[in-house]
């Protein structure tokens, strides 16, 4: 796609954006950005969240870190200056709930003279939905449509050399992954919890439905555990207990900063992290799910 190309896109907010050339400066919020960096638009920089520091989160970074992408801080403390020092072309957040974007306050861009596109990762879409919407955002700032492969694989020489690689191409791998996992539930059959650790004595139980990779882990076959009614449209919040009162066999446990590691109150049970966050694109999914399916039969 040719800079000198008018360019248009519509978020999932129903704004429409414009601009007489292609943005090729984008700042976006770490997820977004991590998923674009996948798809093959490297951010100049990207801000976090009201969960994230002044470092840069290794479970959120993806490609980001190697791609050497400036990593801002928090979003909401955002240096306005330093982001005007940036000149970006276009900033990209993520929303849950269609109106507002998640990780920036939108006069921020605003006050900056910058479009801001966000991007639903909601449960009001499907997973498939959410990894379109990325696509062809990334595909409009000028990423070829089938610019998606692994990071890691277009890293390593052997593996880009091995034409049965199934990263080498993420929407053909993004599949692969999905049948590994499907056939990996079928002979496993255990139960699976996801949850985020709130501290010693406090535990965040994921609603399944509500998240839109465990959705699909359940369209998949995968066992996934409820955690039963009460407050809390995402998570039930509970003592560790509660979690052990479910018996797991499996827990997909949050690995972002934030969250505390599971403690001794669930024995006996398999691990392996799962970041809520995990960036919006084939590759990052695949690998996400392939992990799933080794935890499952290991």
């Amino acid at each position: 796609m040719s800079d000198s190309q008018a360019w248009g896109f519509t978020d999932d907010r129903g704004t429409e954006l414009g601009a007489a050339r292609v943005p090729r400066r984008v700042v976006a919020y770490v997820r977004a950005g991590a998923a674009l960096c996948d798809l093959g638009v490297t951010p100049v920089a990207v801000y976090g969240s009201g969960h994230d520091g002044e470092v840069l989160d290794p479970a959120k970074e993806g490609g980001l870190r190697a791609a050497g992408v400036t990593y801002l801080g928090p979003g909401r403390a955002l240096d306005e200056e330093l982001l005007r020092e940036l000149r970006p072309d276009v900033i990209v957040d993520v929303t849950y709930d269609g109106k507002s974007p998640y990780a920036l306050d939108e006069a921020v861009a605003e006050r900056a003279g910058v479009p801001l596109a966000a991007l639903s990762v909601g449960n009001e879409l499907t997973l498939s939905a959410i990894l379109d919407r990325f696509g062809a955002l990334a595909v409009s700032l000028g990423a070829a449509p089938d610019a998606q492969a692994d990071p890691e694989t277009q890293a390593d020489p052997e593996t880009q050399a091995d034409p049965d690689a199934d990263a080498a191409v993420s929407p053909a791998g993004l599949r692969a992954a999905e049948d590994a996992l499907r056939e990996a539930a079928a002979r496993s059959g255990l139960a699976v919890l996801a949850l985020s650790g709130a501290g010693p004595d406090q535990v965040h139980l994921a609603r399944p439905q509500a998240w839109p990779e465990l959705a699909r882990l359940a369209g998949l076959g995968v066992r996934l555990v409820d955690p039963g009614p009460g407050p809390g449209a995402n998570w039930l919040t509970a003592d560790w207990g509660r979690a052990a009162e479910l018996r797991p066999g499996l827990v997909l446990f949050d690995s972002r900063a934030h969250a505390t590691a599971p403690g001794d109150a669930l024995s006996d049970v398999r691990f392996t992290p799962w970041n809520p966050e995990t960036p919006p694109s084939p590759a990052a999914y695949a690998r996400f799910f392939r992990d799933v399916a080794e935890a499952l039969t290991s």
